[in-house]
C-alpha cells in the first residue's frame, strides 16, 4: 500500500483526524498543541497521527491535502485546514458545532 492509500484509509476510518507533530498528550510543536487544545475545548473526540513517527506520512500528506504545514485536520474525510483555521473555527463556535455534528453522524 502506498502512502496516499494509507492516508486515505486513516481518514476514512476515523470521523475526526488530526495529523500532528507529537501526540495530544505530548505535542512537539506549538501549532499542534494549539490545535489539540482547540479540539479538546470544543469537545471533539478525535484520532491523532504523529507525523514524526512515519516520515512517509509526513512527506506524503502535504501532497494529499495540498497543504504544506502541520497540523492538518480532517472531518468526515474532508480536509478542514491547519492550526489557524482550527483556532478560527473554535473562536467562532463552529468547531464545537462541527464536532457535535460528527458525533451525531456516528450514532
Amino acid at each position: 500500500m502506498d502512502v496516499v492509500d494509507e492516508i486515505k484509509a486513516i481518514v476514512a476510518a476515523h470521523p475526526i483526524v488530526l495529523f500532528m507533530k507529537g501526540t495530544p498528550e505530548f505535542p512537539t510543536c506549538g501549532f499542534s498543541d494549539r490545535a489539540v487544545k482547540a479540539l479538546e475545548a470544543a469537545g471533539a473526540t478525535f484520532f491523532s497521527v504523529n507525523v514524526l513517527a512515519d516520515p512517509r506520512v509526513r512527506a506524503g500528506l502535504p501532497h494529499y491535502s495540498n497543504w504544506p504545514t502541520f497540523p492538518q485536520l480532517f472531518l468526515l474525510g474532508e480536509f478542514i485546514g491547519g492550526c489557524d483555521i482550527v483556532e478560527d473555527l473554535h473562536a467562532a463556535g463552529e468547531l464545537k458545532r462541527m464536532a457535535a455534528e460528527v458525533a451525531g453522524a456516528e450514532s
